[in-house]
């Protein structure tokens, strides 16, 4: 029930005036018992969920810890779980292949040709990068023909014979 005139709130609680009918009702006996109770669980609750939090942080403080001790083991784990998703996702998708084989739609098209566009901006990159990258390694290979060598090794077969002879 709506109070178009707003005369029955008080101090801006909308819910004072529908609380005022209902403490009519209630003896103060009553009243004192529902806010002691109230207050129990609400004190249970924090506590509940100080536990919980207090639990939820120890178990992150150990995981954190397992997985820096064991990276390998978690990897591995990691890897064991894609490949397990990925086989439950490819046979369940070849179930629905099948059933979708027999109505006719567009599952004959390939759509992988529109991955090209995509994908074009990355192979050019990937182009340059190894023209740089075969551009450096001549450069390399150029600066290593040109070293002479005789200037290090002479030295040393001056004093090979010096020592031999």
């Amino acid at each position: 029930m709506m109070n178009p005139s707003g005369d029955e709130f008080k101090e801006d609680e909308p819910l004072a005036a529908s609380m005022q009918a209902r403490e009519e009702q209630t003896s103060p006996e009553a009243e004192g018992r529902l806010r002691r109770t109230a207050h129990k669980v609400s004190a249970a609750a924090g506590d509940t969920w100080a536990q919980t939090k207090e639990k939820a942080g120890m178990a992150r403080q150990r995981t954190e810890f397992f997985l820096r001790e064991n990276p390998v083991p978690t990897i591995l784990g990691a890897l064991a779980l894609g490949l397990a998703i990925g086989l439950a996702i490819r046979y369940a998708s070849s179930a629905e292949e099948k059933e979708i084989e027999s109505k006719p739609s567009l599952g004959n098209v390939h759509w992988g040709f529109l991955s090209l566009p995509f994908l074009w901006p990355f192979f050019k990159s990937l182009k340059e990068k190894y023209r740089d990258s075969a551009e450096a390694v001549k450069e390399g290979v150029d600066r290593a023909r040109n070293i002479d060598i005789h200037r290090y090794t002479k030295p040393i077969r001056k004093r090979w014979k010096a020592q031999t002879n």
